[in-house]
């Protein structure tokens, strides 16, 4: 699953979104570290109706503009939970390679010395 798809999902989660309700809370989702434009949002939003991931919930006109609003499928929900476990227990495996990392010794990064290092060159 993309990173995309994944905080498209996440942002219907709660409730259904129109396009850019869910532009908003992707980017919030994401800390701001994802901004997905509107024609990556409607490819994502395709290929996730296509899944069976997402449907469109219904539609309304507002100030003159029709908004789809767009909810999450029981497989929605099942996909989300699963790749939201696999993140998880990737950042725990992450997290404590890490932390062993930093308990354990380092490999010596002293270079070798230069031969005759050390040496006069005459008998001692």
């Amino acid at each position: 699953m993309t990173q995309a798809a994944f905080f498209v999902l996440t942002a219907l989660a709660d409730q259904p979104r129109h396009g850019y309700g869910i532009l908003q809370e992707v980017e919030q989702l994401s800390n701001g570290s994802l901004q997905l434009r509107v024609g990556t949002l409607y490819g994502v939003l395709d290929r996730l109706s296509t899944d069976g991931l997402i449907v469109l919930d219904r539609e309304e006109v507002q100030q003159g503009r029709l908004r789809r609003y767009y909810r999450l499928t029981d497989e929605g929900i099942r996909a989300l939970n699963t790749e939201a476990e696999l993140m998880a227990a990737g950042a725990t495996a992450a997290m404590e390679r890490i932390a062993a990392g930093r308990h354990h010794p380092t490999a010596d990064t002293t270079p070798p010395p230069f031969p005759g290092h050390g040496l006069t060159g005459g008998a001692a």
